[in-house]
């Protein structure tokens, strides 16, 4: 552009240069023609001495613009330099770019290397672990059949051993019933000569009295501590066999929760085939459920006789349970909003054709997905569920076939009945299960039976005997959440919300809809069919 600039400069220098000597030239011309005797054709201002300046002003203005040239010479020579300079400082870091981008995809390599490396390591490693497929030849053809890894072989091992050692302890008791001292009334002091009798018998080690000698009490003790031990181990044996595991999807590209379910080895095989076509008709209908609060079941099949497995749409927080044990509670606005998450799945649960009980509500199978509790939540675990086919449920509800399974503090009163016919259940099951996981969530203990095993629940009545909940001090909750609560927890199932009526309670309506009515917050109204229910 500099260039351009002065070459533009030069040629108006050269055309103002060619007209000036024009009309000096001209000039001179009709000066000279005057002095000649001519009439003149024009007149001029213009005198030798005036002609005389502009040339001087036109060579000092020429000599200005030629520094001026000279100036715009040198920087553009200065402006090309440093162009150079920058084009050579460009291909450096150009160069540098080029060899920082080979050894990023040169370390993106071996990186990936090394973990496809290590993701096959750890896949034999957990083939060798969890189990695989071996070919076996049956006459001309070939089979895969499904080998259990060492950690099973292990839990297995550990199971037999647990059973081995119950049998042990309950024979050694029934042993030691039969040498079971007889008991003295307290009030009964001894006479002159059975204490006499009684310095004899312990002179010559034959005293059986437990008052002397309470080997047998202590014996009874420890084989009871034993028990209770060798079944928490049990329980986490089993825990352990039903882990779940992460896998990935090559089809759907995307992770999933694999979860491989042992059988007991010890069942028959007929037992075995109902558990297992039972199982695969639980699964079947889980497998059509699609609601965004319930754990999406993608695939299941068999692996054996013994084992089959689940393939579960995979979360990566982790459940209630694990969040209240680190945390023990929450806030009454965070647990409202996961009973409303719950409380919307049950309700797809129970408009679908054939309904479903769930049956195992609890914060365990209620898993946080990301693993707090002001987010999304999702219902898993339908290992227990009922399904309300027309064949099984009845105006009255459907009968409890499974009676003894489930978790005990969150199961209603109804499951315990004992009697010549199995007890009926609905959907209200559930509802009890949400009533103490919200009583749960703000007190950070259960309502019922909290400090006992599920066996003391069972054997002192616990639940059968909780006709009314009672609420703490602290922390404080409002009215409305413990009306709420007081509805799920109704001793009577005639008094007790269904799933429907549960969805359309007031306390779980928006604020802006519940706000409309009167200021208060207050029931709606209840129906024919549940005047029974308790007011508040």
């Amino acid at each position: 552009y500099s260039c351009i600039l002065i070459s533009a400069l030069l040629f108006i220098e050269q055309i103002c240069f060619n007209n000036l000597s024009m009309c000096i030239f001209f000039i001179r011309l009709k000066n000279s023609d005057i002095k000649k005797g001519g009439s003149p054709a024009y007149s001029t201002d213009l005198t030798l001495l005036k002609l005389a300046a502009l040339e001087s002003n036109k060579n000092l203005d020429l000599e200005k613009k030629e520094g001026r040239i000279d100036d715009l010479l040198r920087a553009n020579c200065d402006l090309r330099r440093q162009i150079d300079e920058q084009q050579k400082l460009l291909e450096r870091f150009k160069e540098r770019l080029n060899k920082c981008t080979t050894m990023s995809k040169k370390l993106l390599i071996e990186k990936s290397t090394q973990e496809k490396q290590s993701c096959r390591k750890k896949s034999m490693q957990d083939r060798l672990r969890l189990g695989h497929f071996t070919t076996v030849r049956h006459g001309a053809s070939y089979t895969e059949q499904w080998t259990d890894g060492y950690a099973f072989q292990n839990l297995v091992k550990q199971q037999e051993w647990i059973n081995q050692q119950r049998e042990e302890i309950e024979r050694q008791r029934k042993l030691l019933a039969k040498r079971k001292p007889p008991s003295t009334p307290f009030s009964q002091s001894p006479t002159p000569n059975e204490s006499k009798q009684r310095k004899t018998k312990a002179v010559n080690g034959a005293d059986n009295d437990p008052f002397l000698k309470p080997k047998y009490h202590e014996q009874e003790e420890i084989f009871k501590l034993r028990l209770g031990h060798l079944k928490k181990e049990e329980a986490e044996i089993q825990a352990e066999l039903e882990r779940l595991e992460r896998a990935f999807d090559l089809f759907e590209q995307r992770y999933a929760a694999v979860k491989i379910h042992q059988l007991n080895k010890n069942w028959r095989e007929e037992k075995k085939e109902n558990y297992h076509k039972h199982a695969c008709r639980e699964y079947r209908i889980h497998k059509q459920l699609d609601h965004p609060r319930i754990v999406k079941l993608y695939d299941y099949f068999s692996l054996d006789t013994d084992t089959f497995c689940t393939v579960l749409e995979f979360c990566e927080g982790n459940d209630l349970d694990f969040y209240l044990k680190q945390h023990k509670l929450m806030s009454e606005k965070e647990a409202r909003s996961i009973v409303m998450q719950i409380v919307n799945a049950l309700r797809y649960l129970n408009e679908i054709k054939p309904p479903i009980i769930h049956y195992d509500l609890k914060p365990g199978n209620i898993l946080l997905v990301d693993g707090t509790a002001c987010g999304e939540i999702k219902i898993t675990d339908f290992g227990l569920s009922k399904i309300m086919d027309d064949d099984s449920y009845g105006v009255d509800g459907m009968d409890l076939t499974s009676q003894g399974a489930g978790t005990y503090w969150y199961l209603p009163p109804e499951c315990f009945v004992v009697g010549k016919e199995p007890p009926k259940i609905s959907n209200k099951v559930d509802v009890w299960s949400v009533g103490v996981i919200f009583f749960q969530c703000l007190y950070g203990r259960k309502p019922f039976g909290h400090n006992q095993s599920q066996q003391d629940i069972l054997q002192e009545n616990t639940i059968l005997k909780a006709t009314e909940v009672q609420f703490p001090a602290k922390p404080v909750a409002s009215t409305e959440a413990k009306a709420f609560i007081r509805r799920c927890l109704a001793y009577r199932k005639e008094d007790r919300f269904d799933v429907h009526q549960l969805g359309s309670d007031s306390y779980l309506l928006p604020h802006m809809r519940r706000s409309t009515s009167s200021g208060n917050l207050q029931a709606t109204p209840a129906s024919p069919a549940s005047s029974g229910i308790i007011s508040y």
